[in-house]
């Protein structure tokens, strides 16, 4: 049961290799991609928002309506091949995305232990605050989540590589 976080420029490759049943875009409209072959497109889902948090003229700001249908879509995917995440640098919306889907999967697990995995990874890992604040309040984490990331210290972005978190935990 793994989760690949990456950005744009690696999920081609990594369709190609690793087979993925299952797709995570975050990107802004402008941006957004079509469904790449091999994968149906009802297991592709597409998300247009901005990597923000907090609201910006012309820019789509993650909401709550967004983060549902992210943890709806995941829970469709049965885990016998990968699901892949990704936006468009795997810094920030994807890996946001990736530690809700987590989180969401183990709903006794602790938040620190997946943030904790997450950063051992990927040295880059900055998840989005503002996705995982909605993720937090709709699983009921009671700040753990949020409390979590920020914990994760530091981020290098020139170090920003595709990585895998395990969705089990």
């Amino acid at each position: 049961m793994t989760l690949i976080i990456c950005g744009l420029a690696e999920a081609p490759a990594i369709i190609a290799a690793r087979a993925p049943s299952h797709m995570v875009t975050l990107l802004d409209a402008a941006s957004m991609i079509e469904t790449p072959a091999p994968l149906p497109p009802e297991r592709h889902l597409k998300l247009a928002v901005n990597d923000i948090a907090e609201p910006a003229e012309g820019l789509t700001l993650p909401d709550e309506a967004l983060v549902q249908r992210l943890l709806a879509f995941a829970a469709t995917w049965d885990a016998s091949a990968p699901m892949l995440v990704h936006c468009w640098a795997g810094v920030s919306r994807s890996t946001a995305g990736a530690f809700a889907i987590a989180c969401a999967r183990n709903p006794h697990a602790d938040e620190h232990a997946i943030a904790r995995k997450m950063r051992a990874s990927a040295a880059h890992a900055y998840p989005n605050r503002r996705i995982v604040a909605l993720a937090d309040d709709i699983l009921a984490r009671r700040g753990r989540m949020v409390d979590a990331v920020e914990a994760m210290g530091d981020y290098d972005y020139a170090r920003a590589r595709p990585f895998d978190l395990p969705a089990a935990f």
